[in-house]
């Protein structure tokens, strides 16, 4: 992951005047990858969302069987404006995957293709509006939740990673990023042993990892307190979920701006694109599918908990 294509994409968001075309056009120059742009609307404001498919030498988009990988860049909006100017600390998991289908795009441009195909999608809007959230002010979005599952949670993919800053808390306590346990269906599964292995891998230090309730995986709208938005995608797929929290040390408001750190982002992209590379090779389980059936056997299905009511 180069400082440059974090910067590349950085600087492009930075601008009151971005729009999904312009991020898809980013990738102009890479005729390998599909890029596309829509436009969804709601009573808050419109976004624009962006999918951006990276296809495997022995992916499914060429009629091969290698697993497919979703990365969401999952967040309300990445500015605030006319309340707040500039990039807001919420932009961070647009940025972030983003850059990973840049670098994902380069790495195919130069020779170097991943076997299983891989889906980013994530939307761009700068003038999110926010709303009122303990302990701090959350990013709110101008469409509803479930217009934003139903656009960046696709079909075919095999395993989701959704990247969301998740500084505006006293949970996490770290600064870089952090991952969940894995939730699949109602089940909050153990920490993949992989991904913690990969985690240790490109970032030199111990892993960490966040905690996880039953309100968080349960759909926004239902009047309990979520940490954020991080695992929303987990209540509308049957494939396991991952979030990749950006965090810091103290607690920021998701539309607090100057609070986004290029290093901290490359970080949680760069562990997103290894991830990519083993997930569709087979070397990168997010759970363990015998003890998931031992589970259902014992206790029986969990999807309820995927249900608004």
């Amino acid at each position: 992951m180069s400082l440059q294509q974090i910067l590349t994409v950085f600087e492009l968001m930075d601008s009151a005047h971005v729009s999904g075309q312009d991020v898809v056009d980013l990738f102009a120059r890479y005729p390998g990858v599909i890029a596309r742009t829509n436009r969804a609307d709601g009573p808050k404001g419109g976004t624009d969302f962006v999918r951006i498919t990276v296809p495997g030498s022995k992916g499914k988009s060429s009629g091969g069987t290698a697993p497919t990988l979703g990365i969401i860049g999952r967040l309300g909006g990445i500015g605030a404006r006319p309340t707040r100017i500039g990039l807001v600390s919420d932009a961070d998991g647009a940025i972030a995957a983003v850059t990973c289908a840049l670098k994902l795009a380069d790495m195919q441009r130069k020779g170097d293709t991943l076997e299983g195909d891989v889906i980013i999608t994530t939307h761009i809007c700068p003038n999110a509006p926010t709303r009122p959230h303990d302990p701090v002010d959350f990013m709110d979005s101008p469409i509803d939740d479930v217009t934003m599952n139903d656009n960046e949670v696709v079909d075919g993919v095999d395993a989701i990673l959704s990247i969301d800053t998740t500084k505006g808390n006293r949970i996490i306590n770290h600064k870089g990023y952090a991952i969940s346990p894995t939730v699949k269906e109602g089940y909050i599964l153990r920490v993949s042993e992989d991904l913690v292995r990969i985690m240790e891998m490109t970032s030199g230090k111990p892993a960490v990892t966040f905690p996880v309730t039953t309100q968080d995986i349960t759909p926004y709208g239902n009047g309990v307190h979520h940490l954020n938005s991080i695992l929303q995608p987990s209540t509308a797929t049957s494939v396991p979920v991952v979030g990749v929290a950006i965090t810091a040390e103290s607690v920021v408001p998701g539309c607090g701006t100057g609070a986004s750190h290029e290093v901290d982002i490359a970080l949680a992209a760069k562990f997103a694109v290894e991830v990519a590379k083993e997930f569709g090779r087979g070397t990168c389980q997010f759970f363990d599918a015998d003890e998931y059936q031992l589970l259902l056997s014992l206790y029986g299905s969990l999807r309820h908990l995927q249900n608004r009511k």
